[in-house]
């Protein structure tokens, strides 16, 4: 994700790629629409065109519209990640493709302006985990990631908020139909330890969060 900033980390150490700037900061939330922000449309809809992933078998999986139409959610029943014990080598590794259609009235538009994800974790010593997230609006080349990792021992929730500055957010393209990719992955290494270890973002306990910022088409 370039020209993004970290705000904050709830649990655990968390290290992001190596084109984010870093900062701290208390709060692990994203910052609310600055007075002077561009109208929301009060028409939204929001529909998944595709999905697929190890992490997100069919019917476990939910978007739907928040914050007053200024973010969505994704919920998720079963992704897992886990390692070490009787853990098959595949599932080692889980993750999950969204295409996301935001449909908004015409002359509106919008880029990502933020991702707070959050879930569970347990980790033997030794042992880390991984979570990832790219997106990119279909057929552009332009696209932003970033990723975040769990050192264990670890054994609690976690929580993990980023955002972009104005300068490094990417917009829709106006005029045009193009969804919104999401492609996000858990993934664990046992490290030296046999005893199972493993990242979770289900819905009894951890989301994503996917913050919106919207501007009118010249």
């Amino acid at each position: 994700m370039k020209n993004a900033t970290r705000t904050a980390i709830a649990v655990g150490a968390a290290l992001l790629l190596p084109t984010l700037a870093t900062a701290t900061a208390a709060s692990a939330s994203i910052d609310p629409p600055a007075a002077d922000a561009p109208p929301v449309p009060s028409k939204v809809t929001i529909s998944v065109e595709t999905i697929n992933g190890s992490g997100c078998p069919a019917g476990t999986t939910k978007v739907t519209p928040s914050h007053g139409n200024t973010a969505f959610t994704v919920t998720y029943d079963k992704y897992v990640a886990w390692a070490g014990g009787d853990a098959p080598p595949t599932d080692s590794r889980k993750n999950c493709q969204l295409s996301v259609q935001v449909n908004a009235p015409e002359g509106y538009t919008y880029a990502v302006v933020g991702i707070e994800s959050r879930g569970f974790a347990h980790l033997e010593a030794g042992a880390t985990a991984l979570r990832r997230t790219n997106y990119y609006f279909q057929g552009n080349s332009e696209s932003q990631a970033v990723s975040h990792t769990l050192k264990g021992p670890f054994d609690d929730d976690w929580k993990f908020a980023d955002k972009t500055d104005s300068e490094g957010r990417i917009f829709k393209p106006c005029g045009k139909d193009r969804n919104l990719n999401i492609n996000t992955e858990l993934r664990v290494d046992k490290g030296d330890s046999t005893k199972s270890s493993f990242i979770a973002m289900e819905s009894a306990r951890g989301n994503s969060v996917y913050h919106l910022v919207w501007k009118r088409c010249d």
